[in-house]
């Protein structure tokens, strides 16, 4: 039987802890394919005779379970290990595609709601904080990047899932059957890449140290960056929690609004225009969207190790808001400029996902991190069902109202602007948190002389 207790995956004397990135891809890299979603919303309108917002519905109600899940099985995630994370993880996911395989076959709706969006939530939650405490037990002198790597597979997902899916359309057909077939396909294809990370992850044991000793002095020096432990239930209890969901929530909302609605968004930003766009190269913006995703997220949570994770989040909401203006007002005359400010602000998306577990180990320590991170991670819910809705919703009154093109977009933009606004303030209020949520240290162990001896190689 596979050996699922944190007790039993500890690391043996000599492990590589450059193995545990590569572990926690496996799970990121599939449940990623989330953000490939609207590959399938025009079949899926197509053969079931569905509105825009209610083709959002599987994927919204997965980000809600993600956050849900996350933050009711933060703390169990952290008492049972990564490696019990992983598998239930990968069982809810997998389980999530084949029910939904079974609604597109029978034309019930009802089913691929429940099977990707509740079902396959779950897993999404689960595996999407499996990693998070074990990476920065192993790189606390490099947490940013550790969680960069990991979570940029979550963004890379849907660079793998968004062109695989649109050949498994094409070759087993874009309607009701040969969009259930592509779901068990792509269900049974997950469940084995998952199993590997399943058995290779490992925890540190609790005397292991990396190499060439603390974090430098420099980082160690930041006034946000603490040495105290807090636990999950008094971190709710602070400002700075708050603060972050606040951050994290806004952040997410300006950037997922897009990437639910990318495909259809960019044929409809230049469908009035020579530079018309096809639906192969509207998947193409997909990936392209996937890959800025991805990058973002190793890439800012790295520099955030240099110049603080405040000073990025600034860089996050501030910069995303004038990139949101620009592109309000400047229409359908530039489709490379829609593209790179697009991928630009999907890069400060993925970046604040990739960066916040590294914030919150700043604020609260590594004690339970990975269950704070749980909780944060409802700030994620209410965004995924705030981004698609406002997006959606305007983009589907601009239709009724006889509007197209940029049109369409134009208010929902403007939204994002004032709610990166509301983030950047949040972001301002943060500071350290106060001693009276810290626990106790730990108290001191004596020793004899003999043992004292021993320790020192006397």
């Amino acid at each position: 039987m596979l050996p699922l207790a944190r007790s039993r995956i500890v690391a043996p004397a000599g492990w590589s802890r450059w193995l545990v990135p590569p572990a926690a891809l496996s799970i990121h890299l599939a449940i990623g394919q989330a953000y490939a979603w609207s590959v399938f919303k025009p079949p899926l309108e197509a053969s079931l005779q569905l509105s825009g917002t209610a083709s959002a519905l599987p994927f919204q109600l997965a980000i809600v379970m993600l956050g849900l899940s996350a933050a009711f099985g933060g703390t169990l995630v952290e008492r049972r290990g990564p490696r019990w994370a992983m598998l239930v993880s990968a069982v809810a996911f997998c389980s999530g595609f084949l029910v939904a395989a079974l609604g597109a076959a029978t034309g019930r709706y009802w089913l691929i709601v429940l099977g990707y969006g509740f079902i396959g939530g779950i897993g999404l939650g689960i595996g999407y904080i499996s990693p998070v405490s074990t990476l920065l037990k192993w790189f606390p002198d490099r947490p940013g990047m550790a969680t960069g790597i990991a979570i940029m597979g979550f963004g890379g997902g849907a660079l793998i899932a968004s062109p695989w899916s649109t050949q498994l359309l094409a070759g087993l057909g874009s309607g009701a059957s040969g969009i259930a077939r592509t779901f068990l396909v792509m269900g049974l294809v997950y469940a084995v890449f998952m199993t590997l990370g399943v058995l290779l992850v490992r925890v540190p044991p609790d005397d292991w140290r990396p190499p060439g000793g603390p974090p430098a002095a420099g980082a160690a020096a930041r006034p946000l960056i603490t040495t105290a432990q807090v636990s999950a239930r008094s971190a709710l209890r602070t400002p700075q929690f708050w603060c972050l969901w606040v951050v994290l929530c806004m952040n997410v909302t300006a950037g997922i609004g897009i990437l639910e609605k990318a495909a259809p968004m960019i044929t409809d930003f230049f469908a009035g225009t020579a530079a018309a766009v096809s639906a192969s190269a509207a998947a193409g913006f997909v990936g392209l969207l996937s890959l800025a995703n991805m990058l973002g997220r190793i890439v800012w949570s790295s520099v955030s190790d240099l110049v603080g994770r405040k000073n990025i989040y600034r860089l996050y909401l501030g910069a995303g808001a004038l990139l949101y203006l620009l592109l309000a007002l400047t229409g359908d005359a530039s489709k490379p400029l829609f593209i790179v400010c697009a991928a630009v602000i999907l890069s400060f998306y993925g970046g604040g996902f990739a960066t916040v577990p590294a914030y919150l180990k700043d604020l609260f320590g590594t004690y339970q991190v990975g269950a704070i991170h749980g909780r944060l991670l409802t700030a994620w819910s209410t965004a995924g069902v705030l981004g698609p809705l406002i997006v959606n919703a305007v983009a589907d009154a601009g239709k009724s109202a006889g509007h197209g093109g940029p049109d369409l977009y134009a208010t929902s933009f403007f939204i994002m602007i004032g709610l990166l606004a509301i983030g950047f303030a949040a972001n301002e209020l943060v500071r350290p948190v106060h001693p009276r949520h810290h626990e106790p240290p730990p108290a001191p162990v004596e020793r004899s002389p003999a043992t004292e001896a021993k320790g020192t190689g006397q």
